[in-house]
């Protein structure tokens, strides 16, 4: 069963920064704004870091299940309907507790899936977890802050 599309490449595009290829939401299934959220990371062959890592058994680096969990989460964020995303940034502050618990491969529908278990003004937590066919392949808990991109640079 396929789930539909709340937010779609387009929309996704207008709320992050992040290009191809490193760019790993494809689409969000599920919001509650501020609260939670799923998307999905669709995996496939033909991505850049496959070529390294490995060649002969093409495994996703646990890094970049870790930055898709925290676009997801970026995206709940920003996508309360009063959010500027043009004015701002969402950085990342830290990953704690990460464990990967089973290989994510070309041809896998990656589930990320993202709580908020604090809000403390700009200051984000939450609780990040990867899915594939129901199983947990990834969990960490993340942190991050809302920044004005003017004072950014």
């Amino acid at each position: 069963m396929t789930l539909p599309t709340i937010i779609d490449i387009k929309q996704i595009i207008k709320s992050l920064p992040h290009r191809y290829p490193i760019l790993l939401v494809d689409k969000v299934v599920e919001l509650e704004v501020g609260k939670k959220i799923v998307a999905i990371k669709n995996v496939t062959f033909n991505e850049p870091h496959f070529m390294g890592h490995f060649p002969e058994h093409p495994i996703m680096p646990g890094v970049l299940i870790i930055e898709a969990l925290a676009q997801a989460g970026a995206l709940m964020v920003t996508s309360a309907p009063d959010f500027k995303a043009e004015d701002k940034l969402v950085y990342f502050m830290s990953i704690d507790g990460a464990k990967f618990r089973k290989p994510v491969i070309p041809g896998d529908v990656l589930e990320l899936h993202v709580e908020a278990t604090q809000n403390r003004g700009a200051v984000w937590k939450l609780a990040a977890t990867a899915i594939v066919d129901g199983q947990k392949v990834s969990e960490a808990q993340l942190s991050a802050m809302i920044v004005d991109k003017e004072k950014s640079a």
